[in-house]
């Protein structure tokens, strides 16, 4: 699945959807439906859509989803009530429709829906509640990449900067729901941002946060972490790459202390990001000696864990080092003086 806000990582079901799924198994009585949906709380009814609609698109019946998802709109915009609860589930099928769009790659669609169902939250446009704000940054999630495809990345900054503010602002009343969609937000960012500065500024911002959230221990929270772990350790890659150690080494270390939240005991992935830390260390004088010292730890730990590709990088990378602070005009000067 594309990385939208139907992806399970993103939004996992905190409520009981027990009872309309029955429901729904039981009967398509259009009267009943549209009463078990009015009766039901917003995020019970967003929980039910949501991942009614993400288990088709696993069995590859998305052209399903949509044709259900829109017959449930028209069910619940029949009586032209563009108020109250079922305005809200109303904006919350459109949301899940724009996901639903992009999944099957008919961009156009998916533009086209997500600017009506903007106008339906801008009929309210000061409300703070909880309904118009998660449905507003699942929203915006997806405006951002449907922006990122097409290379806007202003746009998708901006639409990732708000939504990043909304479930920053939600988890804090309710973490287990909303911190996964925060750091999915953050996580996106890593790859929509074009600045670097403004990359490592955004992601210090929201350190504490991620944090935060990996003490709950909540499963949602670490999938979510451990894909921002993944691109922080990919950005720190192509920087390194580019030699750019110093911004390098700081999605090195982020990614770091992330993943050993995540990961009680030592393994072999902490094991090769540090050894990719230390390797860019050793490309900046001032943090040579720190390189080598962070290496000659991980050599031990590589042969702890019987890492034996790890431990030949770190040789490597060792001899390599020490290779390279040989003073070779110094030697020059001895062999041919002035």
């Amino acid at each position: 699945m594309k990385p939208i806000s139907l992806e399970t990582v993103f939004s996992q079901p905190t409520t009981d959807t027990t009872a309309l799924r029955n429901l729904f198994k039981r009967t398509r009585a259009m009267a009943e439906v549209r009463h078990a949906i009015g009766d039901s709380e917003f995020n019970t009814a967003y929980d039910f859509f949501r991942t009614t609609a993400a288990e088709m698109v696993e069995r590859g019946e998305i052209d399903r989803a949509i044709e259900t998802l829109n017959e449930i709109d028209t069910l619940i915009t029949r009586s032209g009530e563009e108020e109250g609860h079922l305005l809200n589930i109303h904006s919350a099928l459109m949301q899940i429709l724009t996901a639903l769009y992009i999944e099957n790659g008919n961009m156009d669609q998916a533009t086209a829906t997500a600017a009506a169902t903007l106008n339906l939250l801008a009929q309210e446009p000061k409300r703070k509640d909880e309904p118009f704000l998660s449905v507003l940054g699942a929203l915006l999630y997806d405006i951002a990449y449907l922006h990122g495809e097409r290379k806007e990345y202003k746009q998708a900054e901006r639409e990732l900067e708000k939504s990043l503010k909304i479930f920053e602002r939600l988890a804090k009343t309710n973490p287990e729901r909303y911190a996964p969609a925060h750091v999915m937000a953050l996580n996106a960012a890593t790859a929509v941002y074009r600045n670097r500065v403004k990359q490592a500024e955004l992601l210090a911002h929201y350190q504490v946060a991620t944090s935060t959230y990996l003490q709950l221990m909540d499963s949602g929270v670490e999938d979510a972490a451990t894909r921002l772990v993944d691109s922080l350790t990919s950005e720190g890659d192509t920087l390194a790459q580019m030699g750019r150690h110093r911004e390098a080494i700081q999605y090195y270390t982020r990614a770091l202390k992330y993943l050993t939240k995540l990961e009680d005991d030592f393994s072999l992935r902490q094991l090769n990001l540090s050894i990719a830390l230390g390797e860019s260390m050793l490309q900046i004088a001032a943090m040579r000696d720190k390189g080598v010292h962070l290496l000659n730890t991980m050599l031990h730990k590589a042969t702890k864990i019987n890492a034996s590709e790890a431990h030949r990088r770190i040789v490597d990378s060792l001899v390599d080092a020490k290779s390279r602070s040989l003073d070779i005009l110094g030697l020059w000067h001895k062999v041919f003086p002035k």
